[in-house]
């Protein structure tokens, strides 16, 4: 087991800073000794940046607002805490998003974990590793739990299904 494999407890301990339901520094690293934490993200990114992560990785239409909201509370203070942030992200959106099942920090704080761990740059490489090792006529099956995730899968394997994209012309 590497020290960047995580399992469903270490999310919900709340010392590791990924849950929104109980307090605890904001973290949110997969690995302990990575230099990136959800602090560094949430109190020294720009507000373009924290826009752009919590729209594309968190699919999270009220980004806007959000990231507007957390930068202006950082102005007074460092953002410190998981339950400091859900309140901030809770306040930033209209209360229709509030009557919604989910929690309203709940595509928000995705975005910033994975952010934070760099996840979507990890799936190319890894795909690309684990195509090299198959048989001939193997098969590669990959379960993903979100949109992003299913998107560059499915952008990757159609690259290494295409082979060489040299020019016809070219010799053999």
């Amino acid at each position: 087991r590497r020290s960047s494999d995580l399992s469903s407890p270490q999310l919900d301990d709340a010392s590791r800073g990924f849950s929104y339901m109980h307090d605890a520094p904001l973290d949110m690293r997969m690995d302990a000794t990575a230099p990136l934490t959800a602090y560094d993200v949430v109190n020294t990114w720009s507000y373009e940046e924290l826009r752009r992560i919590l729209f594309e990785y968190g699919e999270e239409r009220y980004a806007p607002a959000i990231a507007k909201k957390i930068v202006q509370a950082r102005e007074t203070a460092p953002v410190q805490t998981t339950l400091e942030l859900a309140e901030l992200i809770r306040s930033a959106m209209p209360a229709a998003a509030l009557r919604e099942k989910q929690h309203p920090a709940k595509r928000s704080f995705q975005a910033i974990r994975i952010a934070v761990n760099g996840e979507l740059e990890e799936l190319p490489p890894m795909l690309r590793a684990a195509a090299q090792r198959l048989h001939p006529g193997g098969r590669l099956a990959v379960i993903s739990f979100h949109s992003l995730e299913d998107r560059i899968i499915k952008k990757t394997m159609q690259e290494l299904a295409t082979g060489c994209t040299c020019p016809p012309n070219f010799p053999v």
